[in-house]
């Protein structure tokens, strides 16, 4: 059985549902499905729908569609909305540098607003995930992939979730206080959320490390960014590939000269087969990825 939807108003323009209470794929699927719904209806009066994690919003224009008629509509399509359970969607590699001296420099003059002031972010967040050292929790980082459940907070930035049992899901409180300063393209985690920071700004989330790879460019100047100036997309699937200092260099050479690519692929997923078997599914993904 689901959770009950439940629908609030925010202002004189947005319908708010909250899908569940707390972020689950199954959540996430569900609140796609009566977006997509909601999309086909082209319902004159709606301006925008948004997907959320366990959420979804809805602005429209309450000269065109009054709210309570554009509420009973929604729950109309909720109850016939039927959650598709495989969606076509791609997997990318995003290649991060751990560990890097832009983020540690960050973070040092950010401590008094930290939990453990003594400790660095990864330092911090192994110990309390309960990891022996730095290196093995960057591979549980690293050693399974990520979905991407909503894009937004700043453009272009991905919120991301591990594609793991519950248990072994990596979680770190955000900062007490939030920084005024990130370095763009800052791997962070707050929560049990995953992020890349797309630009440079303020944020609260703990820094593990840093990408090469833009995700966010209003020029447009990189081939994978060709089709829209914001590269992901929710129901993407991440996979991080850690590099060293000499690789993050070539690539930002790369970037420079117009010429740096993702290994990005085409793939199919199965909502129940990874409920059934993640570590199966994980491999399956994996696998995908690096055929050539």
């Amino acid at each position: 059985m689901h959770e009950e939807i439940r629908y609030s108003f925010g202002g004189d323009e947005h319908l708010f549902a909250e899908v569940a209470e707390s972020m689950s794929l199954e959540a996430f699927f569900r609140g796609m499905a009566v977006t997509r719904a909601i999309e086909q209806q082209a319902i004159p009066g709606v301006l925008d729908i948004c997907l959320a994690n366990a959420s979804f919003q809805v602005r429209f224009n309450p000269d065109l569609i009054e709210p309570q008629a554009l509420l009973e509509r929604v729950r109309q399509l909720e109850s016939r909305a039927t959650t598709a359970r495989q969606i076509q969607t791609r997997i990318i590699e995003i290649p991060v540098l751990y560990n890097d001296p832009w983020t540690h420099e960050t973070l040092m003059r950010f401590r008094d607003r930290h939990q453990d002031p003594e400790s660095t972010d990864l330092e911090y967040a192994a110990r309390i995930n309960g990891y022996q050292n730095v290196q093995a929790f960057i591979e549980a980082h690293s050693g399974t992939p990520w979905f991407v459940s909503m894009v937004g907070f700043v453009a272009g930035l991905p919120f991301m979730y591990q594609m793991v049992e519950h248990e072994r899901q990596l979680q770190v409180p955000k900062y007490l206080r939030p920084r005024t300063d990130t370095p763009k393209l800052t791997l962070g985690h707050g929560g049990c959320f995953g992020c890349i920071y797309s630009v440079r700004g303020a944020g609260g989330y703990q820094m593990f490390g840093v990408t090469p790879a833009p995700i966010y460019d209003s020029q447009q100047r990189l081939g994978y960014l060709k089709d829209s100036m914001v590269f992901f997309r929710a129901g993407d699937i991440v996979q991080f590939k850690p590099i060293d200092r000499e690789e993050y260099d070539r690539a930002v050479e790369a970037v420079d000269a117009g010429t740096f690519e993702l290994r990005i692929r085409p793939v199919d997923f199965d909502l129940d087969a990874f409920l059934n078997d993640p570590q199966g599914c994980k491999q399956r993904l994996q696998e995908v990825l690096h055929v050539d």
